[in-house]
């Protein structure tokens, strides 16, 4: 092989690797938007204020655990994980008919969502409290905004949809839900 023909090879070889590396681009599949516009479901780190009319005693806050389990007095664990909030309502009143209340009046609400996690690019990357109607944008600005290095037109999210997790790419405009990642990558030039 001449001189020309090797060094030809290795520029080729070089571009082919930098190009596989922008072969892993995820676009967000179609179940990302879709979950962004379902009832809430409920997962592991949901604060519930569960409120059982004229009962302060089983009335109050409490929190999914790990397995995806809410302790309620009398009844013990229900479980919680993927579960929307007029479901659990139905659940809990069903399990106090059975020997606790004659006609239970259940009314459930999230007190406080699951974190959301922002990694990458950003000026201070951790945990942060979720808020309803939070945008991908609204999450940057709350950890620090941008870093220098950035790539600011769309970032990697890491959402759990039906108990799959699945990772794609959006929009710095596309709502996130409770519970999701953002990994903001950085800029090639």
């Amino acid at each position: 092989m001449t001189s020309a023909r090797l060094k030809t090879g290795i520029v080729l070889a070089t571009l082919c690797l930098a190009l596989s590396g922008c072969s892993s681009y995820q676009p967000a599949p179609k179940a990302f938007s879709e979950a962004t516009i379902q009832p809430y479901r409920i997962d592991s780190g949901d604060k519930l204020r569960i409120n059982v009319f004229e009962q302060a005693g089983l009335s109050g806050s409490y929190t999914v655990d790990q397995a995806g389990y809410v302790a309620f007095p009398l009844i013990g664990a229900v479980a919680s994980r993927g579960h929307t909030l007029p479901e659990m309502e139905t659940m809990i009143a069903s399990k106090l008919r059975q020997g606790y209340l004659r006609d239970p009046d259940v009314t459930i609400e999230v007190d406080r969502y699951r974190s959301v996690f922002i990694m990458g690019e950003v000026g201070q990357a951790g945990q942060y409290s979720y808020v309803p109607g939070m945008t991908v944008q609204n999450a940057i600005a709350v950890a620090g905004g941008y870093s220098p290095r950035a790539n600011q037109a769309n970032v990697d999210v890491t959402r759990k949809i039906n108990g799959r997790t699945l990772t794609g790419r959006v929009s710095i405009s596309d709502p996130i839900m409770a519970g999701d990642t953002i990994y903001v990558r950085e800029r090639l030039f």
